[in-house]
This record gives C-alpha cells, sequence and structure tokens, in this order.
C-alpha cells in the first residue's frame, strides 16, 4: 500500500509482481466494481512467463484530473518513467484520460482497452453523478449490480460474477461513490491527443454492460488499433476467458520485445513458443466456428 498524495486517506493498493528489472511493466486498472486482486490470473500466467505486471487499486478520486494527478505521483514513486496500461471499463476509460493528461511528456507506452468506452455520456448518468456521494453503499451496489449479466451462464463466468460480487461487497461507500462519479460525470477522450499511442481494443460479441453504440465509437475514434475480439466472456473476460485474454496481451506486448519498452525479462522471450500459442488459438476458434 502507497500514499503519494498530500491527503493520508488516499492509498494506493497494488500487486507488483515479475522481475524488477523491468522498468517498464504493464500495469492494471479495475473497473468499477474491481479490486486489485480481479487481475489474479494476468499476475499468475504473465509473471510466469516473465513479465512484470502491476495490478492496482485506485484511491477515493471524484474527478478525473485528480486521479491522473495521483496516477502520475504513484508512477514517480515506483520510478517508472513508461508503462503499459491494461484498463477495465472505466479502468480502460482512465488509462485513456492519463495518456492524454501527459501527452505532452508521454507516460503511456500502450494501452489495451477492454470492454471500454471514450465518452462517459453513454451511461446516460451525468445528471445523478454528482449525487453518488449521498447515496448509502448498498443503493450504490445496485446499481452496480444491475450491470452484471443475468441468466444461463456457463460455469466459468458464473464463477467469475461471484467473484466480482464478492469484490464489490469489499467496496465501502466513498469508494464505490467516488468511482461511480468518475465512471458518469461528463468527459471523453480527446483522441488527437493519443494518436501515436499503440492500442488494442479488446471486447467481447456476448453480453456485456457495453452498448454496440459504445463499441463503434471507440474502433472509431482509434482507426488503427489492433482488434482483439472473445466470442464470449461477458463484462469480465480477464476472469471467466483468462487464457484468451492472456495470450491477446501477450501479443499486444511483442511488439516491444528487444526495446528499451518490453514488460518481459528479455532472457524468457521465446518468439516460436508464442507463434505455436497463436496458431493454436486461431485453430481453436476455427473449430468453435464450424
Amino acid at each position: 500500500q502507497i500514499i503519494v498524495d498530500d491527503d493520508d486517506s488516499k492509498v494506493w493498493s497494488l500487486y507488483d509482481a515479475g522481475p524488477r528489472s523491468i522498468r517498464c511493466p504493464l500495469i492494471f486498472l479495475p473497473p468499477v466494481s474491481g479490486t486489485a486482486d480481479v487481475f489474479f490470473q494476468q499476475i499468475l500466467a504473465l509473471t510466469g512467463w516473465g513479465y512484470r505486471v502491476i495490478a492496482l487499486q485506485y484511491p477515493v478520486y471524484w474527478d478525473h484530473l485528480e486521479f491522473c494527478d495521483g496516477f502520475r505521483k504513484l508512477l514517480d514513486h515506483l520510478q517508472l518513467d513508461k508503462v503499459h496500461l491494461f484498463g477495465a471499463s472505466l479502468g480502460g476509460f482512465l488509462a485513456q484520460k492519463f495518456a492524454e493528461y501527459t501527452h505532452k511528456s508521454p507516460r503511456v507506452q500502450s494501452l489495451i482497452l477492454c470492454n471500454s468506452f471514450s465518452d462517459t455520456s453513454i451511461f446516460n448518468q451525468t445528471w445523478t453523478a454528482n449525487s453518488f456521494w449521498l447515496m448509502p453503499a448498498f443503493m450504490l451496489k445496485k446499481i452496480v449490480l444491475g450491470n452484471f449479466a443475468s441468466g444461463p451462464l456457463d460455469p466459468e463466468m458464473a464463477d467469475g460474477i461471484d467473484f466480482m460480487v464478492d469484490r464489490l461487497e469489499s467496496l465501502g461507500q466513498s469508494e464505490l461513490a467516488s468511482r461511480l462519479t468518475l465512471n458518469c460525470q461528463n468527459s471523453y477522450v480527446e483522441p488527437h491527443k493519443i494518436r501515436d499511442v499503440p492500442v488494442t481494443i479488446m471486447d467481447v460479441f456476448d453480453q456485456s454492460a457495453l452498448s454496440t453504440e459504445a463499441k463503434e465509437e471507440m474502433y472509431k475514434l482509434y482507426p488503427s488499433a489492433r482488434r482483439a475480439h472473445l466470442k464470449t466472456g461477458g463484462n469480465f473476460p480477464y476472469l471467466c476467458r483468462s487464457a484468451e485474454v492472456n495470450l491477446y496481451i501477450q501479443i499486444h506486448l511483442l511488439q516491444f520485445h528487444g526495446t528499451r519498452y518490453a514488460a518481459i525479462d528479455p532472457s524468457m522471450v521465446s518468439a516460436e513458443e508464442l507463434e505455436v500459442q497463436k496458431i493454436s488459438l486461431h485453430a481453436s476458434n476455427e473449430q468453435e466456428e464450424q
């Protein structure tokens, strides 16, 4: 746990795993309902392959600028000049805002945006954003749970949702209220400020909290982004489709191998191995289609 603001109550919680010699790690930012440990599947797998990954849980911030300033101080504290960011939902929006905020002296080397969005107005909640801080915790939890998938689900997805519900229960009123405020207060990403950042957009084809319009908007915003589509995975593919998500993360980070922005220990890189994985993923996708 780290405090970087003058305000002692703002505590960042994080898991920092993998080789400390890596100066450009991959940092995970959770969704509204998530804590740092929702990315445990990524931490376990990626560190096993030699990557350095950091999963974060942000303290209570009430506006995007305040968050970006706190995050910059955290990176300074960790002595990280540049990082790769994986953001899920709200985490992805904050990752884009941070890349925009630091565009004059860039701190973001690349972005992986999972089930994310570029404009908060898609939630049609901008008018209530200022009242979340008044609501009791049970009401806030109800709002968040309203976006979780219901109906028959496969066992992995059901487990993923159970895990997220459990994490949601662990969040206090102010944590939830502040995240919903960040999620819904009127704001959008200015793409011209982050045009040079390599982006992978990861989304699912089954039911998730994101509308098709929101996804289309993201494709328009980043026309040259790589696309990582998962047939299924719901709101939390990093939990219930972790093997696919981890593979897409590796493919995204592959472009930085051998540079000073590599997130992996150079001695652990085996291109052949990755190629084999790519082919096997492709083959399994084709089988599903048949």
